[in-house]
């Protein structure tokens, strides 16, 4: 009987070490005659119908409403399209890369600011953390979800984000913002998944979407659509480009050659339809003169065009 448990207890480690190899097999390595991969992302089709959310039937609508359409709407802004129709806010990873440059990404930080989150996108590993921190003075209700297409959302966490309880300070002291106690979680997705979003309860039109890599070799394009990926180990491999907006993988066969660069170009095409419950419309059911009397919807900060 002894014996038996502990060839079982044998066993139970043998295969625990040996999930733990295939679920992580990325090595790091020197790299000493790598490639790079740079290019630009483009999209087609114009500028996508806008998300669009009612401010006067959300809380708060007079500070957020710092960065709205002055008419009682706050549009999302997910599609950032330069002059030249270059996309913002595009990951280009190369996929399944069994051996390369050191992986070591540091924590990411995503602040909220007058009712937004940012970073709009971001890169982490599975099991990594991300520091949430409120510099507004008004409460945000912090939830994640792991998205998948075909088998549905699951949470991953749902916390409150208090202010900081000396904001009203802090135009004593020249600050605009003053950061509240940050909320810390550690992202842990399951097989198959890498893609969650964290959106405000409150204010649901604060998202902050994030992509979790299983290797070093990507990059998020500013407005430019423009990345570059260095230091890859010579070979043929998947190049895989996703934005949240459009959330699917457009993916290139690409061969990197030792010490030479490889151009490629990505296109996405635009989302069509209605993207959002509400469209902009004036409507007396969600209209302006529901507030409250001397109640304002002003963009201070920011006027959003439709």
């Amino acid at each position: 009987m002894k014996g038996r448990m502990l060839w079982k207890g044998i066993l139970g480690v043998g295969l625990a070490a040996l999930f733990a190899q295939t679920a992580w097999s990325y090595e790091e390595i020197k790299v000493t005659n790598g490639g790079t991969i740079e290019g630009t992302v483009l999209i087609e089709g114009g500028q996508p119908r806008p998300m669009a959310f009612n401010l006067v039937t959300i809380p708060d609508p007079v500070f957020c409403g710092t960065i709205s359409t002055g008419t009682g709407w706050r549009i999302v802004d997910d599609f950032i399209i330069g002059p030249h129709n270059t996309l913002k806010d595009v990951v280009v990873m190369v996929k399944d890369v069994p051996k390369g440059k050191t992986f070591s990404l540091p924590r990411v930080r995503i602040e909220s600011i007058d009712c937004e989150f940012l970073p709009f996108v971001n890169v982490l590993k599975d099991r990594d953390e991300i520091e949430v921190v409120n510099m507004d003075p008004v409460e945000h209700d912090i939830q994640g979800y792991e998205t998948a297409r075909k088998r549905g959302a699951r949470v991953l966490f749902n916390r409150p984000l208090p202010m900081n309880p000396y904001l009203s300070l802090a135009g004593i002291f020249g600050k605009k913002y003053m950061a509240g106690e940050p909320m810390v979680e550690k992202i842990h997705l399951r097989k198959g998944r890498n893609v969650f979003v964290m959106q405000c309860g409150f204010h649901p039109y604060m998202f902050s979407w994030g992509l979790v890599a299983d290797n070093p070799y990507f990059s998020i394009t500013k407005e430019d659509g423009k990345f570059q990926i260095s230091d890859i180990p010579p070979g043929e491999y998947v190049l895989a480009a996703w934005h949240p907006g459009v959330n699917e993988f457009v993916e290139q066969t690409v061969t990197v050659t030792a010490n030479s660069v490889t151009p490629i170009q990505f296109t996405f095409q635009s989302p069509q339809g209605r993207r959002s419950a509400h469209e902009i419309e004036d409507n007396p059911r969600f209209g302006l003169e529901l507030l409250e009397e001397g109640l304002e919807i002003i963009p201070s900060k920011r006027l959003q065009k439709p």
